[in-house]
């Protein structure tokens, strides 16, 4: 099964004596570190969520600009995905996260150099784009690790290492508030000095304990097929609406905390955390149930839950009204984690059924497997770009409501209005219509 240099030339998890004597040791191996390596990508990802909290009058940044600065990692995350997604078949996974998980030393010894007044804003911008590379490691990760299982656990082991990723976002929050109530609001390098050693431990421990994959080939046809099919835009749409929810509120929540309720930024560190852990303890429940229920059927009711959650959050927000915001901006954490756990599990289980289709029409088990393998592969890759894009559109939302309005109630009331459309395209699409494969009727897709 193996050669030199951990390369796996021989790989099929949906054979069940296969996965039960080699496979699933396998597979759960690389999902363990696979999951430490994204972890710290979070982290390095949303570092500016909480430099920003460093960030006094001395700084001369006003709020406007932070949102700015906190929104240019999700850009630049956003469109390194896709090369991200390619290269865990060009290089194979192992290599790829070795590789992936070393680059986050740039954006932290960068911000480490200009973390103090007097720094231009330009160069803060620079910096702040770096940790986009934080951003693309979440999709080179998901790529390989949905390699390695077999459909029927896809939502589970996508959940966990989707979750075990996005809780990066709360440990660096909690690691802020420990530096601020410890050392105070201007020692930032702090922060930075904890996650230089925990990104070398990522990068030696992909190097010892990961595999490659052979048959997962470098396909750039997949790639444009997969620009191509409808369902690739359908569900980045979702996608905005969960995972853009929860990473642009992860790196907004500090600052709306901060300029729309007064906080300090002790007291705002003292909150921010919360929502992004929930958030992200709760994604691989959102996968677990996906695979029991139905990856539609779960992401529809969650976005009725999250158009209720924003409503109430637009509501506090007019009144300004603290308590009942958190409990509204917390519940928007949770449902949109949940939702990212059964969004995501859509995407396997959409090819697997078009590859029911390819063997229907004569193709070999063998040939439609590998399809739907590097078909779901890319699809991960490109929703999960257009997905983080959502996280720019929160903040942009954010900035330009804070700017006109000086509150961020329009922006929520611009929320509350997303999640609606997103809850009506899941419906329209996935739980009304039929579908256009063959032999599929709108019940088979609810429950991908």
């Amino acid at each position: 099964m193996r050669t030199s240099a951990r390369w796996i030339q021989e790989w099929d998890p949906e054979d069940e004596a296969f996965w039960e004597r080699t496979g699933k040791k396998t597979a759960n191996r690389n999902l363990i570190f696979s999951v430490l390596s994204e972890h710290i990508g979070f982290s390095i990802w949303s570092l500016w969520s909480v430099m920003v909290l460093f960030m006094g009058k001395d700084y001369h940044v006003d709020p406007a600009g932070k949102f700015f600065l906190v929104a240019m990692p999700t850009l630049v995350g956003a469109f390194v995905r896709i090369p991200y997604t390619v290269a865990v078949a060009r290089f194979g996974g192992r290599n790829w996260t070795i590789v992936s998980a070393a680059l986050l030393l740039v954006p932290t010894l960068a911000a480490a150099y200009v973390m103090h007044p007097g720094t231009s804003y330009t160069t803060f911008m620079l910096v702040a784009a770096l940790t986009g590379l934080g951003g693309g490691n979440f999709a080179s990760s998901m790529t390989n690790i949905n390699a390695f299982f077999p459909n029927r656990r896809k939502g589970w082991a996508l959940g966990l290492n989707a979750g075990g990723g996005n809780i990066g976002v709360p440990v660096i929050q909690l690691v802020a508030l420990a530096v601020i109530t410890g050392a105070g609001a201007t020692h930032p390098r702090l922060v930075l000095g904890v996650y230089i050693p925990l990104i070398v431990l990522a990068t030696v421990c992909a190097a010892l304990f990961m595999d490659n994959l052979a048959p997962m080939k470098a396909d750039t046809g997949s790639l444009a097929a997969i620009v191509r099919e409808k369902h690739t835009w359908l569900l980045s749409v979702l996608y905005i609406g969960t995972f853009g929810s929860f990473i642009g509120f992860s790196f907004a929540f500090g600052l709306v905390l901060q300029n729309q309720f007064g906080r300090t930024p002790l007291q705002a560190a003292q909150l921010t955390f919360v929502g992004p852990l929930l958030g992200s303890l709760i994604r691989p429940v959102g996968g677990w149930l996906a695979d029991r229920l139905g990856g539609a059927r779960i992401t529809l009711w969650n976005f009725v839950a999250m158009a209720a959650a924003a409503g109430l959050v637009t509501y506090a927000s007019s009144i300004r009204s603290l308590p009942v915001f958190l409990t509204g901006f917390i519940a928007l954490f949770v449902f949109a984690g949940l939702g990212n756990g059964s969004t995501y599990k859509m995407i396997p289980g959409i090819f697997e059924a078009k590859a029911q289709d390819r063997i229907a029409a004569g193709e070999s088990p063998e040939a439609a497997a590998a399809w739907s393998r590097k078909m779901s592969g890319a699809a991960v890759g490109v929703i999960g770009a257009v997905g983080a894009v959502g996280g720019l559109l929160i903040n942009l939302a954010f900035r330009q409501s804070f700017l006109v309005a000086k509150t961020g109630t329009p922006a929520f009331a611009s929320f509350l209005a997303g999640y609606a459309v997103c809850l009506t395209l899941t419906w329209a699409v996935y739980l009304r219509r039929p579908t256009t494969t063959r032999n599929a009727r709108t019940p088979a897709l609810a429950r991908v």
